[in-house]
C-alpha cells in the first residue's frame, strides 16, 4: 500500500519550505517535527484542547492567529506564513539566538513555567495577544479580563497560570500604546 502524498509549500520562520511531498492526512505537528525538525510545538492532548501545539499564522494583512497543529492538517498551511516557537526569538545568520522576545524574557523573570511543557503554547498565545493590542489597545480596567480570555485556553498541568499571567501583564503594561486610560 502506498501512502498518498501531495506537495506542500509554505513559509516557516521566515524561510520558504517546499514543495515537499507530504502525506495527505498528516497533521502540521507531524510535518514540523518529522520534516523540519522543529519540535517546539508540543503534543499535549492530541485533541486541540491544551494548546501546547500552537503556532502563529501570519496573515497578509499583518494580523496574527494562533493555530493548533495537532488537529490541523499540514496541507491547510499551504501557501501560508507560519511562525513556530523556534521563530520567536531573534537569531543571527547562523541561527544563534541573539535576543529573546519580551514575552520570553518576562516568563523567565517570573519563572512562569515549572516543567516547561506548555510554555511554547503560552509564548505563542501571549505574542498573538500583544500583537493584537498594538492595533487595538485595551482599557486598563479591562486588562485582566483580556489576558484571561487570551490565555485561558492554554492548559498548564503544573498550575503555573498566575506567573504566566503576571508576566504577560508586565509586558503589556511596560509596552507603550497597548493600554489606554
Amino acid at each position: 500500500m502506498t501512502l498518498a502524498t501531495k506537495p506542500l509549500s509554505l513559509t516557516v520562520n521566515g524561510r520558504a519550505v517546499g514543495p515537499v511531498d507530504v502525506p495527505e492526512g498528516m497533521m502540521m505537528q507531524g510535518f514540523l517535527h518529522e520534516y523540519l525538525n522543529l519540535t517546539g510545538a508540543r503534543m499535549g492532548c492530541g485533541q486541540g484542547i491544551c494548546h501546547a501545539c500552537t503556532v502563529i499564522v501570519e496573515h497578509e494583512d499583518g494580523t496574527l492567529q494562533e493555530m493548533r497543529t495537532c488537529i490541523t492538517g499540514a496541507h491547510w498551511f499551504a501557501g501560508r506564513t507560519v511562525r513556530t516557537i523556534e521563530g520567536i526569538a531573534e537569531r543571527d545568520g547562523d541561527g544563534t539566538i541573539t535576543a529573546l522576545s519580551p514575552v520570553q524574557e518576562a516568563y523567565i523573570r517570573h519563572f512562569s513555567f515549572q516543567c516547561g511543557y506548555c510554555t511554547p503554547g503560552f509564548v505563542i498565545g501571549a505574542s498573538v495577544l500583544i500583537d493584537r493590542l498594538k492595533r487595538e489597545p485595551v482599557a486598563r480596567e479591562d486588562l485582566e479580563q483580556t489576558i484571561t480570555e487570551a490565555l485561558d485556553k492554554h492548559i498548564c498541568r503544573c498550575t503555573g497560570y498566575v506567573r504566566y499571567y503576571e508576566a504577560v501583564r508586565e509586558v503589556i503594561l511596560d509596552t507603550p500604546g497597548l493600554v489606554t486610560g
